[in-house]
């Protein structure tokens, strides 16, 4: 066969191959594929970002540190002094990688501690801005401290119940004094005893949130930042009037957002010698969100939404919803009125009120807002009244009266916090008729539905002559100066049926007070002092909120204060209107009343306190009645 005969095959070759890919070229991929591939990292997804993997592969250690990673992380560190920056976020990569798969807490440290070493040695506020790692080696720092300082589960193997396994999977972080074992060596950790205190308690248990998925919130706020994300649970600590007075309006159940930082001292010399110092430091989210480090003002990584939701996931006050209807001795709280942080002086109050066969948990969506709006969190502090909602509403109204008057006395003796003096009251459903009793002057109007001659002539006991004052003679708070009526039934709720009434009768009790009183007013009826209809049984607040009930009616034609500032939200369903529609409860004409500075109505059924466009406007009427935009 002739040369030429063997070329022609090989040329045929040739062309073939040149039609295929060549060793090195580019296939068009979509930006979402492209971005994915280039922003991954261990922590999104599992897997070493690109920028590890290239220093792996440089290296020649990407197999190896398939099958050995131990090893590889240790050739990397070397003496463990003067390791370049990109190495050092390599290594952070590494380790918390090795720690997922291995459970391995020294690894887990090991990792926080080479991102902080990453971020202290950054240098320039635009390169760090610009370079990716900056974000992930935060939060290799904030995880790898919180894996790194938890607990182990205590659940034994085989015996654990579903509530047992769901319990273990909550990681609590041990922030004390101790010496732990590192990769390549020791970290001493100190604590200031100082930092555990919060207003008459002190921080005893720490959950971390960070890999909670939060339900039933429309948002779950995070401020991205530095340090482990907490939930502190709290214990009663200290003495004085500041301390008595916290642990009086603040429940021991409450949970507190705090992030705690470990700050390294000398972390370049810690890393050559293997003998590194830590100081906790714990920063409730209250108190502040940004922290000096380095000579840089960081934020703080703040859960506040992550908190709330764990707060409520089988909290008790679910449950006094039903049970405070029912039972008028039944209290979840010694105190009716709850604060959800200690007073800060210069921030208005805001007094939230729920309504019927409810409870201050029905607030979650609004709390979580206004506690995260970067204009209104620094400038109002949330109240949360609690109260038996089949009492008489008078009841109600006249224990909301004295939480208030008493809350004011208390923070403020001397009457020189001008913000006290400018609170907003929001209430819902049956919340609102009490909301309404603050800024009304009844005069005589409610005891003219039951008395036949004046009060100051009418004989009674010390203890009812004292209920009965303060239950049917109201005047306007001088300290609130706006109100928000949501969904209220102003002239009565339509669902109010004699079945509803009749069943609500037999199922509920009331004050011992209130039934003593109505013995007296059986005889102060037989003498005259009283009218008959007051005796047509004792009216609970389904009573009250009957159309044309006596006490509806006299509250409704009941004007409010002068100089009070009032809001109407108003839910219907239904397209049209809003003349002839409800919210399934209460309808748009019993909700409606005239004066008002402002209407909004919501499409919404009854419990319309989370929906977006109730939120929207509350904090529309807090920006106008703190003067902002």
């Amino acid at each position: 066969m002739s040369a030429y005969r063997l070329l022609g095959p090989l040329f045929g070759v040739i062309l073939l191959s040149s039609a295929c890919a060549t060793p090195v070229g580019v296939v068009r991929g979509s930006t979402t594929d492209v971005y994915r591939t280039l922003t991954r990292n261990v922590l999104s997804a599992g897997e070493l970002s690109p920028l590890s993997e290239q220093m792996l592969r440089r290296l020649g250690l990407d197999k190896r540190f398939e099958d050995a990673p131990e090893e590889v992380i240790k050739e990397l560190r070397g003496t463990g002094a003067d390791i370049p920056r990109d190495t050092l976020f390599t290594l952070a990569e590494l380790s918390f990688s090795y720690a997922e798969h291995a459970q391995r807490q020294d690894h887990y440290l090991a990792a926080a501690i080479y991102a902080y070493a990453f971020m202290v040695e950054s240098r320039g506020a635009l390169a760090v801005a610009l370079d990716p790692r900056a974000r992930v080696a935060a939060d290799l720092y904030n995880l790898g401290f919180t894996r790194g300082l938890a607990a182990p589960p205590e659940v034994p193997a085989g015996t654990a119940t579903v509530e047992d396994e769901a319990e273990s999977k909550i990681s609590e972080v041990i922030l004390k004094d101790r010496t732990l074992d590192l990769p390549f060596g020791q970290l001493e950790l100190t604590a200031n005893p100082d930092d555990f205190l919060w207003s008459g308690y002190r921080f005893n248990r720490f959950i971390a949130v960070a890999d909670f998925q939060v339900r039933g919130l429309r948002n779950r706020y995070r401020q991205a930042g530095l340090g482990a994300a907490l939930a502190a649970e709290i214990t009663p600590a200290g003495t004085g009037v500041e301390a008595e007075r916290a642990r009086k309006h603040i429940t021991s159940r409450m949970k507190v957002p705090v992030t705690a930082i470990v700050r390294l001292e000398d972390v370049f010399g810690g890393l050559a010698t293997g003998r590194l110092k830590g100081r906790i430091e714990l920063f409730p989210a209250d108190r502040g969100s940004t922290i000096e480090i380095e000579g840089r003002t960081i934020p703080l990584e703040l859960e506040p939404s992550a908190v709330l939701a764990y707060q409520l996931e089988g909290a008790a006050v679910w449950d006094s919803e039903l049970r405070g209807f029912l039972s008028s001795t039944f209290k979840l709280s010694p105190e009716s009125l709850v604060m959800m942080h200690p007073y800060r002086p210069g921030r208005v109050p805001v007094v939230l009120v729920h309504g019927t066969a409810s409870s201050p948990a029905r607030w979650a969506d609004v709390v979580n807002e206004l506690q995260n709006d970067p204009v209104l969190r620094e400038r109002v502090q949330l109240w949360l009244f609690m109260y038996n909602t089949s009492n008489p509403i008078l009841i109600s109204a006249s224990e909301l009266r004295r939480s208030l008057q008493g809350m004011i006395t208390e923070l403020d003796p001397e009457g020189r916090d001008p913000a006290l003096k400018q609170m907003v009251v929001i209430g819902h459903s049956q919340g609102g008729l009490l909301t309404r009793l603050m800024v009304t002057h009844s005069g005589n109007r409610f005891w003219e539905n039951v008395g036949n001659v004046p009060f100051s002539e009418i004989k009674l006991s010390p203890e009812t002559h004292a209920l009965v004052e303060r239950t049917m003679f109201f005047d306007p708070l001088p300290f609130v100066k706006r109100v928000v009526f949501l969904c209220t039934p102003h002239r009565g709720s339509f669902r109010v049926s004699t079945l509803i009434l009749s069943l609500v009768r037999r199922l509920v009790t009331l004050p011992v007070t209130v039934v003593k009183g109505a013995r007296e007013a059986v005889q102060q009826a037989a003498q005259g002092a009283l009218s008959l209809r007051a005796l047509d049984g004792i009216p609970n607040a389904v009573d009250n909120m009957r159309p044309g009930h006596p006490f509806i009616r006299t509250l409704a034609a009941s004007p409010i204060a002068d100089g009070v500032i009032a809001h109407s939200i108003i839910a219907v369903e239904g397209e049209g209107g809003p003349e002839g529609l409800n919210d399934g409860v209460v309808a748009y004409e019993s909700a409606h009343i005239e004066g008002v500075a402002s209407e909004k109505v919501v499409r919404s059924p009854h419990s319309a306190q989370s929906q977006p466009d109730t939120i929207l406007e509350i904090e529309r009427i807090l920006r106008q009645h703190l003067g902002l935009r």
